[in-house]
């Protein structure tokens, strides 16, 4: 295949956010943070013919989320937004017939966003639930989400890290362009870096 599905790495979509409590809707009493860009990374991955895996990235994307594991799950809440105007899979041509109507369509559809609505776990992890928006159509998705580490950076500020994989089934959102089963699910990678907002 010259070309790869989507992968919402994450987000996603994505999409998600594990810390040491839970993602839930309310978020009015929990710590704010945003996601520093230059230490995360969305990545994407899919098969191709059966033998290989192309994979690729989004160069572009935001998040904040709401994270103090002390006020309980419905404190909890992240969202993240996805430039898919910005994959990059190492290939130009390949990356311009990606971005077209057959694939991401970014010219009707030049974002994706994840909104998480529940987590279910502990301080080290568990599953992420969220509405998933993606070529205009949006699906309730639940996802593993492992927390990497917190504390303290060397320029005065805080950081929370998590990492999380989704498997997105294309044609759930209508891409239905054929590449074989092999390319039918896109594996959706997060490893986000998120910092407390002063």
């Amino acid at each position: 295949m010259n070309r790869s599905s989507f992968s919402l790495k994450s987000t996603a979509a994505a999409l998600a956010l594990t810390m040491a409590g839970a993602f839930g809707t309310h978020s009015a009493f929990a710590a704010s943070y945003t996601i520093d860009p230059g230490h995360s990374f969305i990545k994407f991955g899919t098969g191709h013919l059966g033998i290989g895996t192309v994979q690729g990235r989004f160069n572009s994307f935001t998040g904040t989320l709401q994270y103090d594991p002390e006020k309980g799950p419905e404190a909890q809440q992240v969202t993240i937004v996805i430039d898919t105007t910005s994959l990059d899979t190492n290939h130009a041509e390949r990356d311009k017939h990606l971005r077209s109507a057959d694939f991401f369509n970014v010219d009707g559809f030049g974002e994706a966003k994840f909104e998480s609505t529940k987590f279910e776990g502990d301080a080290k992890g568990g599953t992420l639930t969220g509405n998933l928006t993606f070529l205009g159509t949006t699906r309730e998705i639940s996802f593993p989400i492992v927390m990497t580490g917190e504390g303290n950076d060397p320029w005065g500020g805080y950081r929370v890290g998590f990492e999380g994989e989704y498997s997105l089934t294309r044609k759930d959102f209508g891409m239905d362009y054929q590449l074989g089963p092999a390319a039918e699910v896109v594996k959706v990678e997060l490893f986000i870096e998120a910092i407390k907002d002063k």
